[in-house]
């Protein structure tokens, strides 16, 4: 991976990762940056199951796109779930 895939997958992660928190239900109890690091696993795992299960094309790709998402929306549920919501953050 480039550089520039790597700064992509950076800035896409931050962005399907707030798209996961807006998804997913109760309050946010999570800093910001944990939640974009969850959004950047959550980006390259939907790509890789999208790849896992034969999604693959040659530009955006929708499934893929929904991939990221719904994990993104699982990932930030349940870290925000073990996630302390008083003490030391």
């Amino acid at each position: 991976m480039t550089i520039g895939g790597s700064l992509a997958a950076v800035v896409l992660g931050a962005a399907v990762g707030v798209l996961g928190r807006l998804i997913a239900p109760g309050r946010p109890t999570m800093p910001v940056w944990l939640m974009i690091a969850v959004g950047v696993v959550a980006a390259f795992a939907g790509t890789g199951l999208s790849h896992l299960v034969g999604l693959e094309s040659g530009g955006w790709d929708y499934w893929e796109t929904l991939f990221q998402i719904a994990l993104a929306a699982v990932g930030v549920y349940l870290v925000a779930m073990f996630w302390p919501t008083s003490g030391t953050r």
